[in-house]
């Protein structure tokens, strides 16, 4: 049984025929009574303390799991955003790998355009130099000496040149001009 100091305080021993010293057991009662209410303030302050100690620890605790969710979280959202930068990445370079091989078809096509079209114009060039050297080739030779020079005949004034003998380029009006398309 535990006994409070207000107990020991009011406990008085019981009294024999030779009996106690009174003023000894009085004085030692109460340096017991001071002692036992000492220890039991600070017992009670434990107590209180251990209370507010356990409170902070349910806090602490809470705490500690908030801070486990969220962080758990934040590696969650990390890991997201990294997969979803990845993900971009790879959209963004296939985007470019196809942007890139449609510039390089755009190119070939444009090269072979080009290298068709300088065909074309050669072979028309060739045509044209054909037709100009053939030309050279069939003019009478000039006249000789012994023979007197004919005047160019000079058209009068109201005659008009005879538009059937000269194209507009000044070639013979019968040879065919090759179409360098045909050729």
């Amino acid at each position: 049984m535990a006994l409070t100091p207000v107990e020991i305080r009011h406990m008085t021993p019981g009294r024999g025929l030779f009996g106690y010293r009174a003023a000894a057991t009085d004085q030692l009662l109460a340096e017991v009574t001071a002692s036992f209410e000492d220890v039991w303030r600070e017992r009670a302050d434990l107590a209180d303390r251990v209370e507010q100690l356990e409170a902070d620890l349910i806090r602490f605790r809470e705490l500690e799991a908030l801070l486990r969710t969220t962080l758990v979280s934040a590696e969650r959202a990390s890991a997201d955003m990294k997969e979803q930068a990845r993900q971009e990445a790879e959209l963004i370079l296939g985007e470019a790998h196809a942007e890139a091989r449609a510039v390089q078809r755009r190119a070939l096509e444009e090269n072979e355009r080009l290298a068709a079209d300088t065909r074309r114009m050669r072979v028309q060039l060739t045509a044209a130099l054909a037709a100009i050297e053939e030309p050279a080739a069939s003019e009478p030779q000039p006249q000789s000496q012994t023979e007197p020079a004919r005047e160019p005949e000079t058209a009068g004034a109201d005659e008009q040149p005879d538009d059937a003998d000269h194209s507009w380029h000044d070639f013979p009006g019968g040879l065919p001009l090759q179409d360098a398309d045909a050729a």
